[in-house]
């Protein structure tokens, strides 16, 4: 990897390691539904231009079906959610089971007719990464102040989601461009959230830093972090891009510790432990895939 590819490695893995802790701090003070719409307006305002730039949108407008579709199970349903789960949990600890999310990558691979998307050590890594799933989250809904059950099963659907929604992606956005899909997708779910968002705002009265947090989410860790991942994709290719996965969860769980005073202690090292093993098992390609798609085979092509 090229000095720049390590550079735009390090930003992504940073950028996308801070939502969760934005998102926390956000929800002390806004409902999730106006966390969600501040998010994708800002943004989108940013990655429509970006967009109109590069005559990006006219393609996309023709594929509004799937784009919708896309807009839907990439933001609308799983950011609402990621919200309102973290009104309850750790930012850490969402983090860390967020980074599941590869490994659901691999099981919807083999339900959509991929069967080789599940070879032996794919398994062994599907259920190393659920046990460490279990595992914090079993430590973490002991004692009286355990958050609601139904606040992990919200970030459990959210794994399903981006686990899902890249497939869209893969197999009716190919060959439209990224910026008009992202900038189509953030102004159609920023429409869907203004009227519900409208009313919460009427009743909310926020800090300057949940102000702050949300516009950082929107600016930094989704326009900026669009536009930077592009740039890693050119840079290093999608065989060594998604690896920032590896890296998201432990920015999450130190950001955390660091300026929201959240527990570390032995159970998230272990559970940290277990479930990015599973991850690499499970998403692990052989060097002859790796191989084909830096030569240029798209990578939903080649699998195993």
């Amino acid at each position: 990897m090229t000095k720049r590819g390590w550079m735009l490695f390090v930003a992504m893995s940073f950028i996308w390691g801070i939502p969760y802790l934005l998102i926390r701090v956000a929800v002390r003070q806004l409902e999730p539904a106006m966390v969600v719409f501040g998010r994708t307006s800002i943004a989108a305002v940013v990655l429509l231009v970006l967009a109109q730039r590069s005559d990006a949108i006219r393609p996309a407008l023709r594929h509004w079906r799937p784009v919708l579709a896309f807009a839907i199970l990439e933001m609308a349903i799983p950011w609402i959610l990621l919200a309102s789960a973290e009104q309850h949990l750790a930012s850490g600890l969402t983090g860390l089971i967020i980074a599941t999310v590869p490994i659901v990558g691999a099981i919807t691979a083999f339900l959509l007719g991929d069967r080789t998307a599940l070879r032996p050590a794919r398994v062994v890594g599907i259920f190393i990464g659920f046990a460490g799933v279990a595992f914090l989250v079993g430590n973490d809904l002991r004692g009286d102040s355990a958050p609601p059950w139904w606040s992990i099963a919200m970030v459990l659907i959210v794994c399903v989601c981006y686990g899902s929604a890249p497939f869209i992606v893969q197999r009716k956005l190919a060959d439209v461009p990224s910026y008009g899909v992202i900038a189509l997708s953030l102004a159609t779910v920023a429409v869907l959230y203004a009227p519900i968002a409208g009313v919460s705002l009427a009743h909310n009265h926020p800090t300057t830093k949940a102000v702050l947090s949300v516009i950082t989410l929107a600016l930094v860790c989704t326009g900026l972090a669009f536009v930077v991942f592009f740039k890693l994709l050119d840079e290093v290719g999608p065989a060594r891009a998604p690896l920032i996965t590896f890296a998201n969860p432990v920015v999450a769980v130190a950001l955390g510790a660091i300026l929201l005073d959240e527990d570390v202690t032995l159970a998230t090292l272990v559970g940290f432990v277990l479930v990015m093993t599973g991850c690499w098992l499970a998403t692990r390609r052989s060097q002859t895939s790796v191989d084909a798609i830096e030569d240029g085979v798209p990578a939903h092509a080649v699998v195993g």
